[in-house]
């Protein structure tokens, strides 16, 4: 009876915990299957609180249509993958609309009205081996007749699949979009080719522009513009020509009145570098607004350009021994200790990239607040512009930088009280003249321009017809974050800042630079005296030479001869010692290198051998003492 018992609680017990096991699980599935716990450092795959924000705020409902191929990408296995998680976040947009967005999948098969449906939509389709199309896209649309598409969800956009979605719903949601203007030199709605280019249909505009003409009515100003149209909330200045004193004016009693400005300016816009057809520059090299700039208490000097040995970015270069690496630092990259935390705009950026950037800095007597929101590393120092444009060689300008010891201000926020630049007016200003900010001004001013141009942010792809952009650098996220910002409204910025996922080695930046420093001096020194040897020989050897001839053994003296060895063999070691010197740039990093090397191949797999080890002792120490008890 007692071994009866033993069991009929053993059963029991088996069955209970199969109860509870089911019971947990319905549970669990119940209240949490839509909580995800996200132990990457940026939380890329966490909902972003502006997500949540821009969906609250939804009046009319929003349709999504999600298409997608299911047979046809069955055989696709990263493809099916990634679809499913796309779904799965629409999903989650759905539910936490309360009804607002209506998710509908479409399977775009061949040969049915859905494959017709996403052609005549915009989506892309992605041609198989088989011959058809798999369509993997997301059309939105509200009750206005609104409409926004998704072409295809690339894998290469993955961590901004977010950010993707949101801007869409935000769109829809926003019919109204903020008017932006713009005042520049900069071809920023053609490209590069310029006006030219798009008289003959080539235009390219950057792809910052294109991004911000997604999102707000821009408003290109006429050059002669003489007013700021008052449907403008947010001025953007971008490397501005010559301006007259009735187009600053306009700009202060725009500020002066309550309107929000974004300013770019450059000492060296290498952007304006490339020359047209004619030859002719293609705008101003340096920009500034001096009385402006006076009057919101900044500081800024068009003459300089900012150098900087810690955040210069590495560029391949042809050097005497063939394709080099070197720090160009005059082009800069920066990462998350340069940027200001505490504001929206810079609080989650990963990287800048930048070139020949200025520095800014508060006025004396300034009554405005002057808040750095990019700064240089304090292994940087101040470069006269014209002397970075005569000779722009990296070893020349690493030797031209010495550190002061502080961080220049690249970008600020100018906010609080200030006062009119222009007290006593300008011929032809109309209206009434406001001597004062009618409450703070807020103004962001960055000196530089070149942050627009494609090529130091953004990879720009061709995907089944159209243009997918896949960023390595922030650059984007800082222009829109500052307009958003700026217009009242900071809910994308959580999600736009942290899509680029770029983690550069700080520690080997560094010590790229303080190597480059250390050993430059000395490349240089044997470089010349490789030179100066040359030329002695080649002195030498036709010193005696006869009808032009060069020289030979019979028509030179035994100490001519022995000379001439002499130099032949510091030759030789002049070329020994200015190769060790060139191997000493990379000695630290390679050495680091096979650190790093040694600690994730070899070290934890010791570590796990003498664990296991020490663990087979101590059990044989255990049974052994057993054993004698």
């Amino acid at each position: 009876m007692k071994n009866l018992s033993r069991r009929t609680y053993a059963i029991a017990a088996i069955v209970l915990t199969a109860i509870i096991f089911v019971a947990l699980n319905i549970a669990a599935d119940a209240t949490f299957t839509t909580e995800r716990l996200d132990l990457t450092q940026t939380g890329a795959f966490t909902l972003a609180k502006g997500t949540k924000n821009i969906i609250a705020k939804i009046q009319d409902p929003i349709t999504l249509k999600f298409f997608y191929s299911k047979k046809v990408a069955a055989d696709y296995a990263q493809i099916n993958a990634y679809a499913g998680r796309v779904h799965d976040l629409l999903e989650e947009y759905a539910a936490r609309s309360h009804g607002k967005i209506i998710l509908e999948d479409v399977d775009a098969e061949p040969f049915t009205p859905a494959e017709d449906e996403a052609s005549a939509d915009g989506l892309s389709g992605a041609p198989t081996e088989s011959g058809d199309t798999v369509y993997f896209g997301l059309v939105g649309s509200n009750t206005i007749a609104g409409r926004e598409i998704v072409p295809f969800f690339s894998q290469d956009r993955e961590p901004y699949l977010e950010y993707d979605i949101t801007s869409l719903i935000y769109r829809l949601s926003t019919p109204q979009k903020p008017v932006l203007g713009i005042i520049t030199s900069l071809p920023l709605d053609t490209g590069a080719g310029g006006m030219m280019a798009a008289m003959q249909g080539q235009a390219q505009p950057f792809m910052i522009y294109q991004e911000l003409n997604q999102t707000y009515t821009t408003k290109m100003l006429d050059p002669g513009f003489t007013s700021i149209p008052r449907d403008i909330g947010v001025l953007m200045i971008a490397h501005p020509g010559n301006l007259t004193p009735l187009q600053n004016y306009a700009i202060d009693q725009f500020v002066l009145g309550g309107g929000r400005a974004l300013v770019f300016v450059d000492p060296n816009a290498e952007l304006m570098g490339a020359s047209q057809p004619g030859g002719e520059p293609a705008g101003p090299a340096a920009s500034d607004l001096p009385q402006l700039f006076r009057a919101w208490g900044v500081a800024y000097n068009p003459g300089k350009v900012l150098g900087d040995r810690l955040r210069a970015q590495a560029v391949q270069m042809q050097s005497e021994s063939g394709p080099a690496v070197v720090r160009y630092p005059i082009w800069l990259q920066l990462t998350t200790g340069d940027f200001d935390g505490k504001d929206q705009v810079t609080a989650n950026l990963q990287t800048l990239n930048l070139a020949s950037v200025g520095a800014l800095s508060q006025a004396k007597g300034a009554t405005t607040i002057f808040t750095p929101l990019v700064s240089s590393s304090n292994e940087a120092s101040l470069l006269d512009s014209m002397d970075v444009k005569m000779n722009p060689r990296p070893q020349d300008l690493m030797q031209q930088i010495e550190p002061t010891g502080q961080r220049y201000t690249i970008a600020a926020r100018i906010s609080g009280p200030a006062k009119t630049a222009f007290p006593k007016g300008v011929p032809g200003a109309v209206g009434p003249r406001l001597m004062v900010s009618r409450g703070p001004i807020n103004v962001i001013v960055m000196a530089d321009s070149d942050i627009f141009d494609d090529k130091f942010w953004v990879h720009v792809e061709n995907l089944y017809g159209k243009k997918m952009a896949a960023p390595f650098a922030d650059n984007a996220a800082f222009v829109l974050n500052a307009v958003e910002n700026l217009t009242g409204s900071d809910d994308l910025i959580s999600l736009r800042t942290r899509a680029a996922n770029n983690r550069p080695f700080v520690v080997v930046q560094k010590m790229q630079a303080e190597a480059q420093a250390e050993f430059q001096q000395q490349a240089d020194a044997l470089k010349q005296q490789l030179t100066d040897t040359e030329a002695r020989l080649h002195a030498l050897e036709q010193g005696g030479s006869t009808n032009g001839q060069p020289a030979s053994s019979l028509t030179l003296t035994p100490d001519q001869q022995a000379e001439i060895e002499r130099f032949k063999r510091q030759l030789i070691q002049t070329r020994t010692d200015l190769r060790d010197v060139q191997s000493n740039l990379r000695g630290n990093i390679d050495l680091l290198g096979s650190i790093l090397a040694f600690v994730n191949i070899w070290l934890v797999a010791i570590l796990v051998s003498v664990f296991a080890l020490v663990l087979a002792v101590l059990r044989r120490r255990r049974r052994a003492r057993a054993v004698v008890v």
